[in-house]
């Protein structure tokens, strides 16, 4: 829902119906905490690189991703689309704002590498959430067979988006905010400031391609320049004009793809 979205919902509606008809493997592999979780592979063909994608803050990868399928194949590349936790065939009742979801991004990197091949070269994709989810995961030690990150529209941190809703709701982020944070261990038993993206970025040792809309009003372009300028590994930050929040590849799809060729491929600064 949202104005924002209007103009590109045809095509939007087209990717998931196209996504349902393509051919495809599903997986299921187990959480650290026992919680069940699926996604769904889409092979562009034999031994291509694969993008490990993950969706926004309460979406699902069929609504966030199946465009991310289209991209995948534009740059010859084959798509794992994953329904994070409490989404699509995914089990559980706590959305952890990448805390626990980074934690099975590594696990989905270890099934990968299993599953494909130890020679598997895999990019991690995420979108909002699922970005900061990616970003979060590049600050750990991570296997060879990850060339890569991209991040697209994804926040710094936690507590700044969580108070940017909060203010949102004409109510005051310094009074509210520590409830919030309370409820989040009470009831999610997660702390939601274990650890951010912004901080995991200054760890991370693989090549960074950064995404925002510049008309984002969700999650504010700024957060993305906090993280390309933490971020300590190759990197390019690109703004995408007239693009709300996840629309930066539908709004020019071109440049999109433009711009992830030159970066994966050497061609950049």
């Amino acid at each position: 829902a949202g104005e924002i979205y209007e103009g590109h919902r045809e095509k939007m509606e087209n990717w998931a119906r196209k996504m349902r008809a393509m051919p495809h493997e599903e997986f299921e592999i187990t959480a650290f905490d026992g919680l069940k979780l699926h996604a769904k592979f889409y092979e562009y063909a034999p031994g291509a690189p694969i993008e490990l994608m993950f969706h926004g803050y309460r979406g699902s990868a069929e609504r966030d991703l199946s465009g991310g399928i289209e991209r995948c194949f534009r740059v010859r590349r084959s798509a794992l689309i994953v329904d994070q936790r409490c989404s699509g065939g995914s089990g559980g009742q706590v959305i952890t704002f990448g805390i626990n979801e980074y934690k099975d991004c590594l696990k989905w990197v270890e099934f990968a590498v299993d599953h494909f091949g130890a020679d598997s070269k895999l990019i991690l994709t995420g979108m909002s959430m699922g970005a900061a989810t990616v970003m979060m995961t590049a600050g750990d030690p991570l296997p060879s067979n990850v060339v890569g990150v991209l991040a697209d529209c994804g926040y710094s941190n936690q507590k700044d988006i969580i108070c940017k809703s909060i203010r949102e709701m004409y109510l005051p982020p310094k009074l509210m905010y520590p409830f919030v944070k309370l409820g989040a261990r009470l009831f999610g038993r997660f702390d939601l400031e274990e650890l951010t993206a912004v901080d995991s970025v200054r760890n991370c040792k693989v090549p960074v391609l950064f995404f925002h809309g510049a008309d984002d009003d969700y999650v504010p372009s700024y957060m993305s320049q906090k993280n390309y300028d933490a971020c300590q590994s190759w990197k390019k930050l690109v703004f995408i004009p007239g693009a709300g929040h996840g629309l930066s590849f539908p709004v020019d799809q071109d440049r999109y793809v433009a711009e992830m060729n030159a970066f994966f491929h050497g061609e950049n600064d």
